[in-house]
C-alpha cells in the first residue's frame, strides 16, 4: 500500500512541475518587434534612406554594424526613416530597439 502512495506522490509532483513550467512559458512575452519591416532591402547604392516600420510605430534606436561587427552608425533614434547615404555597397547588420525589445536585421546595399 505504501508503494502505491509513493508512486502516486511522484506522478502528482511530476505533473505539477510540468504544468507550472508550461504555464510560465506561455506567459512570457515574445521577444520580437511586432510587424517590423525594413524596406527596401536590398537597397540600391543610390538610395539615401530606408524605411523601418513596426505595428507600434514608436521611436526606434538603431545601430548599424558591418559584417565584422564594427559600429558604423551608433544609437540613432528614428521613427520611420534611416539615412543610409553614407553607407557603401555591402552587407550590414541593423540592431533595432523599440520599447525595450531588440531585433537584428541584415541590410544589403548593392
Amino acid at each position: 500500500m505504501k508503494h502505491h502512495y509513493a508512486t502516486f506522490f511522484f506522478v502528482l509532483m511530476f505533473a505539477l512541475i510540468t504544468y507550472t513550467a508550461t504555464a510560465q512559458n506561455a506567459k512570457q512575452p515574445p521577444h520580437t518587434i511586432k510587424g517590423l519591416s525594413v524596406y527596401p532591402n536590398p537597397a540600391a547604392a543610390s538610395t539615401s534612406t530606408i524605411s523601418i516600420t513596426s505595428t507600434l510605430n514608436s521611436p526606434k534606436s538603431i545601430s548599424v554594424y558591418d559584417v565584422l561587427g564594427k559600429l558604423i552608425i551608433g544609437n540613432l533614434t528614428v521613427r520611420e526613416r534611416l539615412d543610409i547615404a553614407s553607407l557603401k555597397s555591402g552587407v550590414y547588420i541593423l540592431e533595432i530597439t523599440e520599447r525595450g525589445v531588440s531585433e537584428s536585421r541584415k541590410l544589403i546595399i548593392r
